[in-house]
């Protein structure tokens, strides 16, 4: 028994050398591929946050307009809203996506929140009750659109 294992042992020569550079090839191609389309994806979460805060702004203009009459002229600044809404994020702090602008009129509002990342910037304005949703990609970040290859959402 001892006699076989010791025979078997021999003839196995393992890997030669150009097969083990073949799988390292393969192994290097198939991470650059995926490496970039990891990137994009951050990229696309991060507009995606900058959208959920918008959306969030907006919600929270509607409800200080509820406490007002109808107006949204005591907007006059992000700190407005924060005071309302705690979870609004006003600041750029470890890359998440904050509130850049908010103000009010008697009638409508503009709210702009911007993703930190990818320095997209998106936009609801509320015109005598009739709401658009734009954006805008200054070409800075990580190059990819995202969420804002079209200019609206």
């Amino acid at each position: 028994m001892l006699h076989k294992l010791r025979r078997r042992a021999q003839s196995e020569q393992g890997f030669t050398l150009i097969e083990l550079l073949v799988v390292i090839l393969i192994i290097g191609i198939l991470a650059a591929i995926a490496i970039p389309s990891f990137l994009n994806q951050k990229g696309k979460a991060n507009d995606a946050s900058a959208k959920e805060l918008a959306r969030t702004a907006q919600t929270t203009m509607e409800t200080i307009a509820t406490d007002n009459n109808g107006s949204y002229s005591s907007v006059t600044g992000p700190a407005q809203l924060v005071a309302v809404e705690k979870s609004i994020n006003t600041s750029t702090t470890n890359n998440q996506a904050y509130l850049s602008t908010a103000t009010g009129s008697a009638t409508g509002y503009t709210v702009v929140a911007t993703a930190a990342v990818t320095a997209d910037a998106y936009t609801i304005v509320n015109a005598n009750g009739a709401i658009t949703r734009t954006c805008s990609s200054p070409g800075t970040g990580s190059g990819d659109p995202g969420g804002c290859a079209a200019g609206t959402w």
